[in-house]
């Protein structure tokens, strides 16, 4: 981090540098030679051996730090190749090891007060609800950085899903404002007496993508400071991946944390959680997202004949940068999402058994009934939002992140989590289900399983089961699959996790009612009725 940065942090506005003193050597004039005495014979042996002290005992340090770095890497890696055998499918065996971390350091200098702060940010966070959440979450780092006054940020109204919720009708804005407020001053809107002086509007710009603090310091600190109030436009993953820890553990207060849903929105989502466990004592939630605007931004084909192509196609034209593609290519490398029939395939084929609960979290399916029928048939125990909810759903019906915000806390509840693609609702659980104890997350291997799913009917369920599991392997969630660096920050959130003392896990596994019962219940299911692989999933 530049020292302009670490300036912008201190409250005080100084700079401690601490600069090591130099040591010179001071020659003298030349001597008579003079007979050597012992007192000098025995300063150099002293000195000798105080040197090779030294050395050796540097050497002894260095091998003591590469040795602890070594066994912290072993420690944080010692579950390398847990994947090799079978793995529990309804939740990991060495999630207990591993807990969310992103406490403030003591060091982390407290917020700079609204008076003396270097001016008020406007953000416009753009997208829908998971896509918002992740500018919000970096707009309160981007905001911390710039020691600026963060106003409460603006949501997308003319986005592709059109919901003109404001930021207080999805979020606890009370909460927000006071979980941060050691953290960064955050207000409402920009004091009206302050606006009326102005004598320019607020001044609106666009960073690019995933810039680095460094960016925002040299580029927008100075507007900022010149104009007082600045809007950022179209924020969504405006703040690089890879940044100071400390910043990174304030990215996380701020989205697992101080981002709470309104009452309203949270009591419904509780309510359904409820209603699922009251059937069944785990459950599976999916994530298929297979609404039109997914299908036809892949530019891949799903068997829907010209109908399907005419729709899509029309639907693709909204953006205008995309260009024509091979939609059986495109399958092939893995670049399409598995269809609800094929997503039910993968399920069974890990061996989720036919009475499996699972609550479906999607908005609009292209196809409707038509195509969720092939995923019904294999899991019967299939359940929505609107079956479960009935008329509580009614004020939440005419606004879609209202609606994404109830299927976000069940997602989150459930036992596992399947997503169908990499997108934003995709990255954000992912993350947080690592976060809250790497709670079971399935992502399917695109890469390995499209292919697979177009060949499928020319071979037998034992083969294909086998083939699935093989595949999936390092795609289930489990701790080992998260480096630091790798992906996107808010899917693998690695500077907010720490790793369990392993006495505490000893002395806790007793009291971990999940530790022997889910495994039991599990050995104890008899075996099930293999679904029957037949021609592929041609209609949408």
């Amino acid at each position: 981090m530049s020292d302009k940065l670490a300036l912008l942090q201190h409250p005080g506005g100084s700079l401690l540098s601490h600069k090591p003193e130099c040591c010179k050597w001071r020659s003298s004039a030349a001597q008579p030679r003079k007979p050597i005495s012992w007192s000098l014979i025995c300063g150099l042996m002293l000195f000798c051996l105080g040197m090779i002290s030294l050395f050796t005992g540097h050497v002894a340090s260095d091998l003591e730090w590469y040795s602890q770095r070594l066994m912290k890497r072993r420690s944080y890696f010692k579950l390398e190749g847990i994947n090799k055998g079978p793995i529990d499918i309804w939740q990991s065996d060495y999630a207990k090891y591993f807990y969310g971390c992103s406490k403030r350091s003591r060091n982390f200098p407290l917020a700079i007060r609204e008076r003396s702060s270097n001016g008020y940010l406007l953000i416009a966070a753009s997208g829908g609800l998971n896509q918002q959440r992740t500018g919000i979450s970096d707009a309160v780092v981007v905001a911390r950085i710039l020691n600026a006054t963060l106003v409460i940020p603006e949501l997308d109204h003319r986005s592709y899903w059109k919901d003109d919720s404001d930021f207080a009708n999805i979020f606890d804005v009370n909460w927000f404002i006071s979980y941060l407020a050691k953290d960064v001053t955050i207000v409402r809107r920009v004091p009206d007496k302050f606006m009326r002086s102005m004598d320019k509007p607020p001044y609106t710009m666009r960073v690019p993508r995933k810039s680095p603090p460094e960016y925002y310091l040299d580029q927008v600190l100075p507007i900022l400071q010149r104009r007082s109030v600045l809007q950022l436009t179209k924020f969504d993953y405006r703040l690089a991946n890879n940044i100071d820890d400390e910043l990174q553990k304030l990215r996380c207060r701020a989205n697992y944390h101080a981002l709470r849903f309104t009452k309203p929105i949270q009591e419904l989502g509780q309510k359904l959680v409820t209603r699922m466990r009251a059937m069944a004592n785990r459950f599976i939630a999916v994530h298929l997202r297979f609404e039109p605007d997914m299908l036809a931004f892949s530019g891949c084909y799903f068997g829907g004949g010209d109908k399907e192509r005419n729709e899509l196609g029309e639907i693709r034209k909204r953006w205008e940068t995309l260009t024509d593609v091979d939609a059986d290519e495109e399958r092939r490398r893995g670049r399409c999402p598995l269809t609800p029939h094929e997503v039910g395939l993968m399920l069974r084929a890990l061996g989720f058994a036919n009475d499996s609960y699972i609550y479906v979290a999607s908005g609009e399916i292209y196809g409707g009934e038509e195509t969720l029928r092939p995923l019904r048939d294999l899991f019967p125990n299939f359940y929505t939002k609107e079956m479960l909810a009935d008329e509580d759903l009614k004020p939440f019906l005419p606004f879609s992140s209202r609606l994404a915000a109830i299927d976000y806390i069940v997602c989150d509840e459930s036992d596992v989590f399947v997503t169908n693609n990499n997108g934003n609702m995709a990255k954000i659980l992912a993350g947080r289900r690592r976060y809250m104890g790497h709670k079971r997350t399935v992502r399917p291997n695109a890469k390995r399983l499209g292919p697979l799913m177009m060949e499928r009917d020319e071979m037998d369920w034992d083969t294909f089961a086998r083939k699935v599991k093989a595949f999936q392997k390092g795609f289930m969630g489990e701790p080992d699959e998260m480096r630091p660096g790798r992906g996107e920050f808010h899917e693998y959130p690695y500077s907010c996790i720490c790793e369990r003392p392993l006495s505490d896990v000893v002395d806790n596994k007793r009291g971990d009612p999940r530790s022997e019962q889910g495994n039991q219940g599990l050995r104890e299911r008899s075996k099930e009725e293999e679904p029957v692989l037949g021609a592929k999933d041609n209609e949408a």
